[in-house]
């Protein structure tokens, strides 16, 4: 039942495990989808802002800028762009907006890449590198001063008039280096240059695209130069991954809540199943129990029974013995065994006594009883065997009253009271004592100066026929062990100060 329980557990965590697997792939395809969405747009984008394959730069970094604007309602903040890169056909950026140092050639081969807290994608934009009239961005009219490179602007041109209405004979101005043209004007080419003219629109290379305005008086060679690094081949998006690991993190612990509870159901099983073997086999262990307690009653029965009439015959035995050592012409020594016999029949039938009140089923009848007067009265009754030992028994306390069988109380006490004379020594000492042991408890205690009850044995001595006396017949404290038990009482044997043995009785209950 073990294995198969632990087989159902390890079934559930993997197919926990499968289905976590299945939700990471689904959040990955979700963002995956994301970012063929955003492509989607850029390309869409392009098409729209491209003339005739050319695409001003001008005109389409806002819009890059507007996708990775975190503020962008376009794009969830759980998706949200972190860089959006347009790349050439030897994977060189053309356009870079946001974080680009984010991804490397690596990257580029591999297509996608996933970090700690982002991934990247390398898309292809629709329509752009995949025809023989590949789109290309170019940088706009503001890109191009006498000035150093920016970027990757790698033309030049002289510094621009001081103003617009500047004569020919000011010293920026000469044949060979004309005025710039503004935004949309055609300039006519300088005096006897027709070598940086622009061939026909028919003998246009890259597919007869045209040049723009601020492009059409550039070097056949540098333009085509410009064009074949601007040529726009590829995109690389990176992303943000909070959404996904998120995700990825809340359906792991709902997995590992699953697990555990599976775990706890499959040992809780296991648990009642060895419990429900357990109980069968105390089921079991009962009813053989009880049959032996049933068998044990009534062979108690027969044993009390048995005692009972053999009392009988022990008395005629006794009498007949008293008879003849009372006879006058009886010589000593039939006298002397007769008062033998007569000794020996009254051990006899004090035992099969004991016996008897062992065996007898305790039924308890509570009343009012005081303590210290029921002491007093039991010490009057073994008033001779105190005196015969010349012992010195002592009843105080608190005059305290509790709720008894007031005929087994005193025999309990009795049984005390005896044991202790047979441990004490000629002129020893016996008290009794009642306290509270609580509000509402009193303690009973009963003290000897005699040679006390060895560790090892304070345990064993309520035990039926248990005795250290060699007089001692091993029920008397027995039968007091199931006097006090039968009222709800404790009773345990310690050891007394400075030595003897002490018997104290907890948990009487007191009554006003």
């Amino acid at each position: 039942m073990t294995g198969l329980l632990l087989a159902a557990w390890l079934l559930v965590i993997g197919w926990q495990a499968e289905e976590h697997q299945r939700i990471a792939n689904a959040a990955e395809l979700d963002l995956r989808n994301r970012s063929h969405e955003i492509a989607n747009t850029v390309s869409a984008v392009i098409r729209a802002a491209s003339f005739h394959g050319n695409v001003v730069q001008e005109r389409i970094e806002p819009v890059l800028k507007y996708l990775v604007n975190p503020t962008n309602v376009f794009i969830k903040s759980s998706d949200r762009l972190i860089a959006v890169t347009l790349l050439n056909t030897n994977g060189d950026p053309v356009v870079s907006v946001g974080i680009t140092n984010l991804f490397s050639r690596e990257v580029l081969a591999a297509n996608e890449s996933f970090g700690s807290n982002y991934v990247t994608f390398v898309l292809p934009v629709e329509g752009a590198g995949l025809t023989n009239n590949p789109t290309v961005v170019l940088p706009g009219p503001r890109g191009f001063t006498n000035g150093p490179p920016r970027g990757d602007r790698e033309f030049s041109r002289r510094e621009p008039r001081p103003d617009e209405t500047a004569s020919t004979n000011s010293p920026g101005f000469s044949p060979t280096n004309p005025p710039p043209p503004t935004d949309g004007e055609m300039m006519p080419p300088p005096p006897g240059d027709t070598g940086n003219r622009p061939p026909p629109d028919g003998d246009r290379p890259h597919g007869g695209r045209g040049r723009p305005p601020w492009l059409r008086w550039m070097p056949e060679a540098d333009y085509n130069a410009l064009v074949s690094t601007h040529e726009l081949h590829g995109l690389v998006l990176t992303m943000s991954t909070d959404k996904y690991r998120a995700t990825c993190l809340r359906d792991l612990w709902l997995r590992c809540v699953i697990g555990f509870f599976a775990g706890i159901s499959a040992l809780g099983a296991g648990l009642a199943w060895r419990n429900m073997n357990h109980t069968a086999d105390l089921q079991i262990r009962l009813v053989r129990a009880s049959e032996l307690n049933s068998h044990l009653k009534e062979l108690n029965l027969a044993a009390a029974g048995l005692a009972h009439e053999t009392r009988n015959p022990l008395n005629i035995i006794r009498g007949q013995a008293q008879m003849i050592s009372r006879l006058a012409d009886a010589p000593a020594d039939v006298r002397e065994k007769s008062q033998t016999i007569v000794d020996e029949t009254d051990k006899v039938t004090a035992q099969l006594t004991e016996f008897i009140n062992y065996s007898r089923p305790r039924e308890v009848r509570r009343t009012r009883v005081v303590l210290t007067a029921a002491a007093q009265e039991v010490v009057r009754t073994l008033a001779l065997d105190i005196e015969e030992k010349k012992v010195q028994v002592e009843v105080g306390g608190e005059p305290l009253a509790v709720e008894a069988d007031e005929q087994l109380l005193r025999q309990a006490l009795f049984n005390l009271l005896i044991n202790a004379i047979q441990a004490v020594a000629v002129n020893g000492k016996i008290e009794l004592a009642v306290g509270h042991g609580g509000p509402m408890e009193a303690i009973l205690e009963v003290r000897d100066d005699g040679p006390g009850v060895p560790p090892e044995n304070r345990r064993e001595i309520f035990k039926p026929y248990f005795t250290t006396h060699q007089k001692g017949t091993g029920l008397g404290l027995a039968i007091v062990q199931q006097i006090v038990l039968a009222h709800g009482w404790e009773i345990t044997c310690l050891a007394n100060t400075p030595r003897g043995a002490l018997f104290r009785i907890t948990h009487l209950k007191i009554v006003p």
